[in-house]
């Protein structure tokens, strides 16, 4: 297909065979946090675990997806941990190759993967556009948004606890993962014996909105793989995040500034707006106007009502009020020429929209027009990758390049860490802790600075063999 490069073997895969050769080969989020992907051979009937989208720098990322590195025919199922697009982003590449299989994952998720694939496609299609008006003519989307609409077709619900046959011989169970909304950790059960768990992205307990994370239980897995992102960092707990959100809010309000919040347009926007809710509510910050400005994040909110039947019961806001996402200071953006305003709108506001690494949408715009003004505060909530526009802001840069142009940093940058959706040390542990008897091996994914400590986390845990794979490196169990 044009722009992508699919580079898969040629031979048909074997039929299955209980109890024949099981392999694992990491094809994404291999010593680093984003392009999950995990093929799980089983001796015919082989399972791709997620298929995510490398993210970063647009140069590099373009380039690593580009080179997809399977074929329709290496696999015959998928099964999908949660909607992020570093875990689901290169589905709709699958529908360009042809790939008509099924790909398994929770009703949530299944609902986000819909507006999220088909934003991803949009990007897809106005980055070649781009590329094209500066000369490159041979630019291609990854996917348009027709593919992502054909993959979404394949998606197939399956809800937490209900062990289900995907395939001949493999069993799936999902268990809430506390990440996002409909967020999972996977557990396989093949027809040889053998039980494979994967983690997924473990959230935190008492995040907003989301319920805990929840251990699969059950026999010894003979191998897991397991998220690292945090694993060398302990969080603030939520309640300081909510102390020092409040207190941001406070100030800023005071001086007349703006609060600019790059938020990932699932998860993140819809915890943070639960959370000012509830500090509106307790009179712990002032009455001031908040937009959420991303179309994707507007249409995610829309999904998370639809779902509100798994929310955290046990969260006050979710008991007491009739939709905690809604409130009387709450404003969903979606025409650009509304976003267009909100530059021009003087403080006190509060403006949360995509992308959460800065790196892309209307956060950009917001960006370009407010860092000068000392007045103005950013605020990230969440990971940066390197290289990111969001990264170099919290590097402390005082001049950055907002498209092509230098643009001073004078606004106030700051950083709460208690919001994160991966959970730290101590919540992977715990998880780790909560399986029951010890995995007879792991592989630490998902994660840069986190890897080295998951695997001594693992170590001291007392499983026998902890690996760090890399990308391309198979695995026989």
């Amino acid at each position: 297909m044009p722009g992508i490069e699919s580079s898969g073997p040629d031979d048909d895969p074997a039929p299955p065979c209980p109890g024949a050769r099981v392999r694992l080969t990491f094809h994404g989020a291999a010593g680093e946090v984003t392009g999950s992907m995990h093929l799980l051979e089983t001796g015919g009937e082989n399972v791709l675990l997620d298929c995510g989208l490398f993210q970063g720098p647009r140069a590099e990322s373009r380039l690593k997806n580009q080179k997809f590195p399977l074929k329709p025919s290496d696999f015959s199922a998928v099964i999908l941990s949660h909607a992020h697009i570093d875990h689901a982003g290169r589905l709709p590449i699958l529908a360009r190759l042809g790939y008509e299989g099924p790909v398994y994952c929770t009703p949530a998720t299944r609902d986000l993967s819909v507006i999220m694939l088909a934003d991803a496609g949009h990007i897809q299609e106005a980055d070649a556009a781009f590329l094209q008006k500066r000369g490159q003519k041979d630019a291609r989307p990854l996917y348009t948004m027709g593919d992502a609409a054909k993959i979404v077709e394949c998606m197939v619900d399956v809800p937490y606890n209900t062990p289900t046959e995907v395939r001949p011989g493999v069993t799936l169970t999902f268990h809430d993962a506390g990440h996002i909304l409909g967020s999972a950790s996977v557990a396989l059960d093949l027809a040889g014996g053998k039980r494979i768990v994967f983690s997924g992205d473990i959230g935190r307990a008492g995040l907003p909105l989301i319920g805990d994370p929840v251990s699969p239980k059950g026999p010894r897995a003979d191998a897991l793989i397991i998220e690292s992102t945090y694993a060398g960092r302990i969080h603030e707990s939520v309640e300081e995040a909510q102390t020092i959100l409040a207190g941001h809010v406070v100030r800023i309000a005071r001086r007349g500034g703006k609060i600019m919040i790059p938020a990932f347009a699932v998860g993140r926007t819809q915890e943070i707006m639960y959370e000012l809710h509830g500090l509106l509510l307790a009179g712990k910050i002032p009455n001031i106007p908040i937009y959420v400005d991303s179309p994707l994040a507007v249409n995610a909110t829309d999904v998370f009502r639809r779902h509100g039947n798994i929310y955290d019961r046990g969260e006050q806001l979710v008991g007491s009020v009739k939709d905690p996402l809604d409130f009387s200071m709450a404003h969903y953006v979606r025409s650009l020429d509304e976003s267009k305003r909100l530059n021009t709108m003087h403080g006190p506001a509060i403006i949360i929209a995509a992308s959460g690494m800065a790196e892309s949408g209307r956060i950009v715009h917001h960006l370009r027009h407010g860092l000068g003004d000392p007045k103005n505060m950013v605020l990230l909530v969440g990971w940066q990758g390197s290289g990111t526009l969001g990264e170099r802001l919290r590097s402390g840069q005082k001049e950055v390049r907002i498209f092509g142009d230098p643009v001073d940093v004078r606004a106030e940058i700051q950083m709460i860490a208690g919001y994160s959706a991966h959970g730290d040390r101590e919540d992977l542990g715990a998880w780790v802790k909560g399986l029951g008897e010890l995995p007879a091996r792991a592989f630490c994914v998902h994660g840069e600075a986190g890897l080295q400590p998951m695997a001594k986390l693992l170590d001291e845990a007392g499983i026998g063999r902890v690996d760090v794979p890399s990308l391309g490196q198979s695995f026989d169990l």
